[in-house]
């Protein structure tokens, strides 16, 4: 008798804070939902606070803690490296990973710039020639509802698409007197709101829609300058040092810019973290000739659709509930109607990379797609830096002195 046990799939996170978890969590529960080829073994967390990284380490059921992330690319046990650290260290660690011939999870976004990206999506590739796969953590793709509508889309429900819109509000800013955090440093989070929450919808516009972004105008704005000194760098949320000492905002608070497909649909796209009220309101509609879609991940079980080719007098959005076993990710869960939750997305993320590990496939989205996600960024910057003008979205984002010729 031949045993049948999975193989071990063990795995290296590095960073202990809000991803830290929400990744841990996955890893941790992925195979006890899911019929996987390899099992997650939680083997390693590295991060540079000692005292820190112990507790994150039995907090979330890691085997080992280092505060050297390199300990985790040495580690011939470790096959998985997933990187959940501020931006500004994602290629070197993505690079490091993929040379040493590691599988890679990497937080959105890719990296902090468009060059930095452009080396990842290459190492990737080649890396992907050795069996070597990667994927970049989108992780609202996973989300049943979302997942449902792109289905809908590619049946071809909505008919051909006419506009798409997208919003990504938040308001854990919104308070003047909020404290600093390593989100509102340029040097480590490359951009604010447009980076931290517009790349989602960006992603999530060109997932559902089947159609790259190709031209962007837009504005960005930082509405409070300057933010109170924080004891520690935070995430989100928590209290500032009471000294008065205030530190300099380097980022957008804001983002607003209109969008073109590259089949010529034109869309709208907002993004801030000052909307009182929206404490995770990420919202896509995609209105096309026979019908639209429209989702709000503050009902994130619910999918509204609009068929438009209903007799008059029984034309009207529909809700759905996406907790059926016909809708993506869900029969793996609870009954119809109970719902699922914001860590589900990482545990179907961890599905999807798993069972592309097993099976030899390479799992969307891929680092080439998200830095098409970064080249779309640096384009509404330069946008913003030229008075607003379209610029195109390409492999070399064009300068403001092009992009004024």
């Amino acid at each position: 008798m031949t045993d049948s046990t999975p193989q071990p799939l063990n795995v290296g996170l590095v960073g202990y804070g809000f991803m830290g978890a929400a990744h841990s969590h996955a890893w941790r529960t992925a195979h006890r939902f899911f019929d996987l080829p390899l099992t997650p073994v939680l083997h390693t967390i590295a991060g540079r606070t000692e005292s820190a990284v112990a507790a994150a380490a039995q907090q979330y059921g890691f085997a080992q803690h280092t505060t050297r992330w390199q300990d985790l690319i040495e580690d011939p046990e470790i096959h998985v490296i997933d990187i959940c650290t501020p931006g500004d260290t994602h290629h070197e660690i993505a690079l490091a990973a993929l040379a040493a011939g590691k599988h890679v999870l990497c937080e959105k976004p890719l990296a902090n710039s468009v060059e930095e990206s452009a080396e990842m999506a290459a190492a990737a590739a080649e890396a992907a020639q050795r069996g070597i796969r990667s994927i970049c953590g989108f992780s609202y793709r996973r989300t049943p509802a979302l997942a449902y509508a792109r289905q809908l889309v590619e049946e071809g429900f909505v008919g051909e698409i006419l506009q798409v819109r997208a919003q990504y509000l938040q308001d854990w800013l919104a308070d003047a007197d909020a404290p600093m955090t390593w989100r509102l440093d340029r040097e480590k989070a490359g951009s604010g709101a447009l980076g931290d929450i517009g790349a989602h919808v960006i992603d999530l516009l060109q997932w559902l829609s089947g159609e790259d972004i190709v031209a962007v105008s837009g504005t960005l704005e930082t509405v409070v300058p300057t933010r109170p000194a924080a004891g520690a760098m935070q995430g989100l949320g928590g209290k500032g040092d009471t000294s008065g000492e205030r530190q300099q905002v380097t980022v957008d608070d804001t983002a607003l810019f209109s969008v073109r497909l590259e089949n010529g649909v034109l869309g709208a796209v907002e993004a801030t973290r000052m909307a009182q009220g929206r404490k995770n309101a990420m919202r896509v509609e995609i209105n096309g000739s026979t019908g639209s879609v429209a989702f709000d991940f503050e009902r994130m079980n619910e999918l509204e659709i609009y068929d438009a080719t209903a007799p008059a007098g029984r034309q009207g959005f529909t809700r759905v509930l996406a907790t059926e076993p016909e809708h993506p990710y869900a029969a793996a869960w609870w009954p119809t109607g109970h719902g699922l939750g914001y860590e589900h997305t990482f545990t179907h993320e961890v599905v999807d990379l798993v069972r592309a590990i097993g099976e030899g496939t390479d799992p969307s989205p891929s680092f080439a797609e998200a830095l098409h996600v970064q080249r779309v960024l640096a384009a509404v910057e330069a946008s913003d830096a030229d008075g607003s003008r379209w610029t195109p979205v390409g492999p070399q984002t064009p300068t403001t002195q092009e992009t004024s010729a």
